[in-house]
């Protein structure tokens, strides 16, 4: 029972974040021949005031 979790910034459209979970569950069926049924995606979107990359957080850069 594959879980994958996809911590990512807030701002994806609903299409989008359903495009992710489709993609990474046709992964995992193919890469590990597991039924789909058992894949589970969990997508934790944070605000850009959260997260930090090279030491800026992102509400700060474009």
């Amino acid at each position: 029972m594959p879980i994958v979790t996809i911590q990512m910034s807030k701002g994806r459209t609903a299409e989008q974040k359903k495009q992710i979970i489709e993609g990474v569950t046709a992964v995992l069926v193919d890469t590990l021949g597991v039924d789909p049924g058992w894949v589970t995606v969990l997508l934790h979107e944070l605000d850009r005031e959260n997260i930090g990359k090279a030491g800026v957080p992102l509400s700060e850069t474009n």
